[in-house]
């Protein structure tokens, strides 16, 4: 049988929940159906400054209901799944009160969240208390175990994550810069948050695998999110001649700056900007201060992975959401595909799903093949993570439109590059 929490326990987070969290409204008749109902949670930020992220949920989430809708088979039975998303508002608070809202109100059985740490450790931080399986993405895995005081060695029981990590991104940066024959002096822009605490941390981040390099970093230390100015930042990286500019920003706070960098006269010629340059409309909206820019590429229509669900490529994905949407396709898509993909085939191998140990088991076992890549929690850097390959990319503008091309790939040389590097 599925295994309750403790009275105690049960008691304190069920008062914590109605107080913090908005009734549950549930998208299915679970108590009536046929067969059994296994309930999966959803969260990520539809609305705020990260809801680039979920642009794409919509189809995602309706493309693999409609696969759900057929049911999964368990040990001889049939098993409807239901899934019950909810809007993390790009808030931590509100993120870990939908959790508790989908533990505890609509009690679901498996809870997934995708979205930068500002999403997936609040969420995995409920699920770990409540002790409901839990599987997340789109967070390097840095701000995400360590973010979450994880012990190498310990890690968690409930909860699982699959992404890449910051060594994979200094080092996608690294093979597209050395090819570019600029000076190696680099302006650092991190943020007061989980991410730029990270990627800008001395021991874990940036600093040293730069320097390693022979790459000069001038950190002018963390900016507060949403700031309105970064003339500091811009005279330092002036000052120092930087000729790279990288970090982890938020689509607005990289708009400020970008303005100001135009309006003081500061010209890097490369631009390499996590979590803010991933999406098409924020390069449209830079208009031709978009073209040239650059970042990480988790996922592209161009990576020779397919959905174990559905059997559809990579590229047959991005292609059906822009059918459907009319718009470009992002990279979240993929990600977000692969969360349902390992959820289904959880639900066909744990031996009890009325338990949470036996899901939780189940996840910890998966090796899979999913459209971003080998899904498979025993070949970690650490517990409870599994990595996803990386490449490094530029927006180009081609026509009226930014194509991303991916530029670099040493490091997975089994995704195509379709460009190369252009300078600013």
């Amino acid at each position: 049988m599925k295994k309750l929490l403790t009275p105690t326990r049960r008691g304190f987070l069920t008062a914590s929940a109605a107080m913090l969290a908005a009734p549950a409204v549930l998208t299915g008749t679970r108590a009536y159906a046929q067969n059994p109902t296994l309930g999966v949670g959803h969260v990520s930020p539809r609305t705020g400054p990260l809801a680039g992220f979920a642009e794409a949920d919509d189809y995602v989430l309706a493309a693999i209901q409609d696969h759900f809708n057929a049911g999964i088979e368990n040990n001889g039975k049939t098993w409807n799944i239901e899934i019950i998303s909810k809007d993390s508002q790009s808030n931590p608070n509100r993120a870990a009160e939908v959790a508790a809202d989908l533990i505890l109100g609509d009690e679901v059985d498996i809870i997934v969240a995708a979205s930068t740490p500002d999403t997936v450790n609040p969420v995995s931080d409920q699920a770990e208390i409540n002790e409901v399986p839990c599987i997340t993405t789109d967070c390097p895995w840095q701000p995400y175990f360590f973010g979450r005081n994880g012990v190498p060695g310990t890690g968690f029981d409930y909860t699982y994550h699959f992404f890449w990590g910051l060594e994979d991104v200094i080092a996608a940066f690294l093979d597209m810069w050395d090819s570019a024959g600029v000076a190696k002096v680099v302006g650092g822009l991190f943020p007061n948050d989980a991410d730029g605490n990270a990627w800008g941390d001395a021991e874990l981040g940036l600093p040293k695998p730069l320097e390693a390099a022979g790459y000069s970093l001038t950190d002018p230390g963390r900016y507060q999110p949403l700031t309105d100015d970064f003339s500091s930042y811009i005279n330092a990286f002036k000052d120092v001649g930087a000729e790279i500019v990288t970090g982890n920003m938020i689509a607005p706070d990289f708009a400020t700056f970008w303005a100001q960098a135009a309006q003081q006269g500061f010209n890097p010629k490369i631009v390499t900007i996590g979590k803010a340059l991933l999406f098409p409309s924020v390069i449209e909206s830079l208009g031709e201060r978009g073209d040239g820019l650059s970042s990480e590429v988790w996922w592209s229509p161009n990576h020779p992975f397919a959905s174990s669900l559905t059997g559809a490529s990579a590229k047959a994905l991005a292609e059906g959401y822009t059918a459907a949407s009319g718009r470009p396709w992002t990279q979240p898509i993929g990600f977000k595909h692969a969360l349902f993909e390992v959820v289904a085939d959880v639900v066909k191998r744990a031996e009890d799903l009325g338990d949470y140990e036996a899901i939780a088991a189940a996840v910890a076992g998966t090796k899979l093949d999913t459209i971003v890549g080998p899904v498979d929690w025993s070949n970690g850097p650490i517990n409870n993570v599994t990595k996803t390959p990386l490449v490094s990319g530029q927006w180009q503008k081609e026509g009226d439109a930014f194509d991303l091309k991916i530029v670099a790939n040493a490091h997975a040389p089994e995704i195509p590059t379709t460009g190369e590097l252009k300078l600013l």
